[in-house]
């Protein structure tokens, strides 16, 4: 983790054995980020988002500004990053919170979809190199439901990203199964992805600068992971893949526990949502669950994701624009993995589980 000396130029085309395709990349609309930080000004923001992006909307520092200016960029810019750090494919998703904040859901859902089509006109434009994700509106999951199916079948996208809680409510409650439904039916993974804690969970996460990506983000979306884990979503759609990024937001490193003390929670039948289930959480985990390393360009990690979910189930992905680091694609080349596994990493397992296709 400390300095390494570069040990290799990074070029696209798979000099290397394997394409770089990166799983986690984000971007935003105007119209998205105008409406987030109205809510800020108006005071109708939680207290992650008004942290979050009550710095990331305003902020004039060299990190911020970079951010905002690439985070709306679906062009040059883009593909000279991405040809900078040797990134042939990126697949792109409407930035945390994406719609998830708003409260006006007429508005939340004209944004979503709109930012889907400005997206699908980016992915026409570079065929080559851009791949969507469905940004959907879970406040209302029946239109969300639709525009999966409008997402897949008419946009040609490849899953969805939910930025995790929606105004404090989580994917497991009865009320999203309609989105948790055309994520099966429609064989689109869902990827959930942070964002900042809701209120009744944030705590003091805030006053100790703890609340987004250095903790809270992975604390958050690992509960609602857990969530999904603990109350029989992946028996009644068993083909459903879920997404989780940052080294499966940790939940590998605890399996062992979170999985003994899961079955010794049901036996105790103290807690009315935990029932038992078909399969342990190392089962679901290896057939339900699909990782990324997103801001985690770490080899002990990466190294335990694959052993524990297995090598069909790891990607790559930078977290473009938040991180930008051209050394950590270089550290990633160097994995000390064998080859077949870091093609799977780079390349394979985003094609199959993406279902983008074949260079």
């Amino acid at each position: 983790m400390g300095e390494r000396a570069v040990t290799h130029e990074l070029k696209t085309g798979g000099d290397r054995g394997y394409l770089r395709i990166a799983t986690e990349e984000a971007f935003a609309t105007e119209e998205q980020m105008d409406a987030i930080l109205r809510l800020v000004r108006e005071g109708k923001a939680d207290k992650g988002t008004k942290s979050l992006w009550g710095f990331y909307g305003t902020s004039s520092s060299e990190r911020t500004t970079f951010i905002r200016e690439r985070l709306l960029d679906l062009g040059p810019l883009r593909i000279q990053a991405m040809d900078e750090t040797g990134i042939d494919k990126a697949l792109l998703a409407l930035t945390s919170p994406g719609v998830q904040s708003i409260h006006d859901v007429e508005e939340a859902k004209g944004i979503a979809r709109r930012a889907n089509d400005h997206l699908k006109a980016a992915c026409e434009k570079y065929p080559d190199r851009f791949h969507g994700m469905i940004a959907i509106c879970p406040q209302d999951a029946e239109w969300s439901a639709e525009e999966l199916k409008r997402g897949k079948e008419e946009l040609g996208f490849h899953g969805v990203q939910v930025n995790s809680h929606t105004h404090g409510h989580y994917l497991d409650e009865e009320q999203f199964d309609p989105i948790l439904r055309a994520c099966a039916d429609l064989d689109l993974p869902l990827y959930i992805h942070p964002q900042g804690p809701p209120d009744d969970m944030i705590g003091g996460m805030v006053d100790a600068g703890l609340d987004g990506a250095i903790f809270g983000f992975a604390a958050e979306t690992s509960y609602h992971a857990m969530r999904m884990l603990t109350t029989g979503v992946f028996d009644r759609y068993p083909s459903l893949q879920m997404v989780l990024g940052h080294g499966c937001e940790g939940l590998p490193f605890w399996l062992y526990r979170l999985n003994y003390m899961h079955q010794a929670g049901i036996r105790s039948r103290r807690y009315p949502r935990l029932k038992p289930q078909l399969h342990n959480l190392q089962y679901y985990l290896r057939n339900n669950v699909l990782a990324t390393n997103s801001g985690l360009p770490f080899a002990p990690a990466i190294k335990l994701l694959i052993e524990v979910m297995g090598e069909d189930r790891v990607m790559y992905a930078m977290d473009y624009p938040y991180e930008y680091v051209p050394d950590e694609v270089r550290w990633m080349d160097d994995l000390p993995i064998g080859d077949e596994q870091k093609k799977k990493f780079f390349q394979t397992n985003a094609e199959r589980w993406f279902k983008l296709g074949s260079a």
